[in-house]
């Protein structure tokens, strides 16, 4: 796999720069050189022009408690699912921040990016494979009640590979209340056929705790964001209300779908948050997450494993 090369003979990007660029490179997708990409002109409802840094909204008070606003190292490979399976191998490298159960999370200048997606799992280092064709990505810490999610995504069409064929929900979905593969909030900001979802996963009755889970639908709605550009990204998730849940997605400073889940079950509780991509390349930046005043936490340690 290619690595990055940064522009101007080796100079980092600005931030503005990363939020405003378009990675483009045959050899490597997300990878080589910058290419100016202006934001659109169009000012959202909110009043903030989609081409603004990404700010947690609300009170001084609100966004000082338990923001999440992780760090990500200049260039190289962060984690992936060699070091979800195998914590305590001599070169597993393990995140202070991150869990990847499935794919690799890599790093350049400072942006989060999961490699050019493939269907082999990758070595101690990612050098060969990434797996990212089946990219899985949540945060350590489980303890995001009532949370509000932003980020800036980039993400290229999706393709394809002999592990994963083309699937209607191929794409980028960013992830709230993780509880565990099987229960957690998945909201679909863009899908390979064009819509956005609201999803309540949980575990299917009856069968082991490890089965893959049950999807229901909380809302959708047709709004393909464009490819090959970066887009601000924010979810949220309020409640319990009366034992109900709401979920909320915005794209690029604008609410694009809005849904109440009257059964929750143990998603009234605190998790974790995180990204999910499916045989699409990524990439991230400007991770935030912070709870709300009001908000439940939940001290459990996440199960998968330790880090060092």
């Amino acid at each position: 796999m290619t690595a990055p090369s940064a522009p101007d003979g080796g100079r980092a990007p600005s931030r503005r720069a990363l939020l405003t660029a378009a990675v483009v490179t045959p050899a490597a997708g997300l990878a080589g050189v910058l290419a100016a990409d202006s934001p659109d002109t169009d000012t959202p409802d909110d009043g903030k022009a989609p081409g603004d840094a990404p700010a947690l909204g609300g009170s001084p008070a609100e966004t000082a408690e338990a923001l999440f606003r992780p760090v990500l190292p200049a260039e190289g490979l962060v984690t992936n699912e060699y070091a979800f399976g195998r914590p305590d191998a001599d070169d597993a490298r393990l995140s202070r921040d991150w869990v990847v159960t499935s794919g690799s999370l890599l790093a350049r200048w400072t942006f989060g990016w999961t490699g050019v997606p493939d269907g082999e799992p990758p070595g101690p280092d990612s050098g060969l494979h990434t797996g990212s064709s089946v990219f899985r990505l949540v945060t350590r810490r489980r303890d995001f009640g009532e949370t509000t999610v932003r980020c800036w995504v980039y993400l290229k069409p999706p393709g394809t590979t002999d592990r994963t064929p083309a699937r209607d929900w191929d794409g980028g979905h960013l992830w709230l209340r993780y509880h565990s593969a099987q229960e957690l909030y998945a909201l679909s900001f863009r899908r390979r056929d064009g819509t956005v979802v609201l999803k309540r996963k949980h575990p299917a009755p009856g069968r082991p705790a490890d089965d893959e889970g049950l999807y229901t639908t909380l809302a959708t709605a047709d709004h393909a964001l464009d490819y090959a550009r970066w887009h601000q990204v924010s979810g949220t998730v309020s409640g319990p209300r009366d034992g109900r849940v709401r979920v909320a997605l915005s794209l690029n400073g604008r609410k694009v779908l809005d849904a109440e889940d009257r059964d929750p079950g143990r998603l009234i509780t605190a998790g974790g948050v995180g990204l999910r991509g499916d045989n699409t390349e990524m990439a991230f930046f400007g991770f935030t997450a912070g709870n709300h005043t009001g908000s439940r936490p939940w001290a459990e340690p996440p199960a998968e494993g330790t880090h060092r």
